[in-house]
């Protein structure tokens, strides 16, 4: 697990693999959670989005094996944390943007049925990808191109027929406040992405899987205290133990459910972070892109959600940009490959 981001090939698909699947853990299972939460008589934004990074303490549990790994092979001299003053600022600072980011994806799921939050969270490739381009100077191709537009104009679809999807009981300016909540959530987290892999270029220090965990460590901690401010505002604490007696579901699986969804985000993030350790921000956005119809299907089975026209128009432009951007990724690898090949074939040397 210490090695560098251009380290073991074997190792660094492990880690990977291992990365996405945290990833569609979270991806998936973190906005259904969170909706049920939402429909079952919870009501409060600030402590939904305090529980999207308020799990971090799990990850002192891999750091301190990975410590003691560490220490049986290297003596008492190895360090407990790798985190060296820069890099715990930009990722304190990134944790706060985050924060922020948790704040308006809680509005806007606590407003939208999980079906339409998660097609308008689609559009975050297009904004990962344009911030990976003017960030981390993220090469683009006509396919890469055909998919940005196609994710935004299936977000744009949903903007268009909104009136049939709205939950019972709700406005229209309650339901348009969630939707653009939940696009500026979208469009703060497309600049998240590809702002950690900046911060891994611009480290003044090697990168390992164990600073990847710190790193994650950090940003959740002080997105959580952004959060906790929120919370002690909005007077979230004293109203817990209030509104676990009036859940629908029951006091005890009232707390059963918050703790959960600390558990389930925290395997999004960590997971997020990890593919982009192994890979890229972009890779990172098109993971969590590609999830969107498990997402959807599972909205529809658990909670009978609705799935109108413009949902299914919207899905296919969605799919169609996923298909049009692995297809230019096959193409392009498939090509890096002929290249290095042809660089590699010995030349003929004539004979004296």
């Amino acid at each position: 697990m210490e090695l560098e981001a251009q380290g073991n090939p074997a190792m660094n698909k492990v880690l990977l693999i291992l990365s996405c699947i945290l990833l569609s853990i979270g991806n998936c299972g973190g906005p259904l959670i969170m909706r049920l939460y939402f429909i079952h008589g919870g009501k409060r934004v600030w402590l939904s989005s305090w529980l999207e990074t308020g799990g971090w303490p799990i990850i002192l549990f891999p750091l301190i094996i990975t410590y003691f790994n560490r220490r049986a092979k290297q003596g008492t001299s190895t360090k407990l944390f790798f985190m060296k003053p820069p890099l715990f600022i930009a990722s304190a600072v990134i944790g706060i943007i985050t924060g922020l980011d948790d704040y308006l994806y809680a509005y806007g799921v606590a407003r939208l049925p999980v079906s339409t939050s998660s097609l308008i969270i689609a559009s975050q490739l297009a904004f990962t990808a344009a911030f990976a381009f003017l960030l981390v100077k993220q090469k683009f191709t006509s396919y890469s191109i055909n998919a940005v537009v196609l994710l935004t104009s299936g977000a744009g679809v949903l903007a268009l027929h909104t009136s049939n999807d709205r939950p019972n009981g709700e406005s229209n300016k309650e339901y348009f406040a969630g939707f653009f909540m939940t696009l500026g959530a979208s469009a703060l987290y497309g600049f998240v992405l590809p702002l950690v892999e900046l911060t891994y270029k611009k480290a003044k220090q090697a990168i390992t899987y164990s600073l990847v965990m710190e790193i994650q460590m950090v940003m959740s901690l002080f997105a959580t205290l952004f959060c906790t401010i929120g919370m002690l505002i909005n007077k979230d604490f004293q109203a817990i133990p209030r509104e676990a007696r009036a859940f629908e579901l029951g006091e005890t699986k009232y707390y059963v459910v918050i703790v959960w969804s600390a558990i389930i985000w925290q395997c999004f993030f960590m997971g997020a972070v990890g593919v982009i350790f192994c890979a890229s921000s972009l890779l990172s956005g098109i993971v969590i892109a590609v999830l969107l119809p498990v997402t959807e299907v599972l909205a529809v089975i658990f909670y009978r959600e609705k799935f109108q026209a413009e949902k299914g128009v919207a899905l296919a432009l969605s799919l169609w940009g996923f298909v049009s951007y692995f297809y230019g990724e096959i193409k392009d690898d498939k090509k890096k490959k002929q290249i290095l090949i042809e660089t590699q074939v010995p030349q003929d040397i004539p004979n004296p």
